[in-house]
């Protein structure tokens, strides 16, 4: 279930842009994200950083592009925002020895610090990655395919996360079984 809520603001943009266009898309992304985390948060009575951090971005990087009206800033701010997050994660991993995944998720997997670090060189090369494909997408293609390559790119993430999640499977620390009469 939380899948399908974390997807309804990116189905409800793919939809507005198919019937209306890139600026009524992304007000409708805007909208159904404020909407969407207030209905995680009447859930479970909290927002996590990471939502936070998310609908924040979305709603900065969307006013700016409701007011910049410019399909390249349209097209190139994900490249600009995957290469921001591979430069401050490989900061904190080469300047700082610090897992950044570690300090947003380790309360809620508790993990051996090697593989906190192997992540965190995952998600570098990940952003890498995205930034760069993004980026030739934006270069060589209309709006309407970058688009279309947004929507079925939605498959790297996808991967990438089960993959992410097989790696650390079997990393996990099982809980302690519960002894008492």
């Amino acid at each position: 279930m939380r899948i399908l809520i974390d997807f309804v603001p990116i189905l409800l943009f793919f939809g507005a842009y198919k019937f209306y266009d890139i600026y009524a898309a992304t007000a409708v992304l805007m909208a159904a994200s404020v909407l969407q985390t207030g209905f995680i948060y009447a859930i479970d009575r909290k927002i996590t950083g990471m939502q936070k951090a998310t609908l924040a971005l979305i709603l900065v990087f969307g006013a700016l592009t409701l007011w910049l009206h410019d399909e390249r800033f349209i097209k190139w701010k994900p490249t600009f925002l995957y290469a921001a997050m591979a430069i401050g994660l490989g900061l904190a991993v080469w300047v700082f020895k610090k897992s950044f995944l570690k300090l947003m998720l380790g309360s809620q997997l508790d993990l051996p610090d090697r593989v906190w670090m192997r992540l965190n060189l995952a998600w570098i090369a990940y952003c890498v990655f995205m930034a760069l494909i993004n980026a030739y997408v934006a270069t060589f293609f209309s709006t309407e395919a970058w688009v279309d390559f947004k929507l079925w790119g939605y498959l790297f993430p996808v991967a990438f996360l089960v993959a992410q999640g097989l790696y650390i499977t079997p990393h996990l620390k099982a809980d302690e079984p519960k002894t008492g009469g």
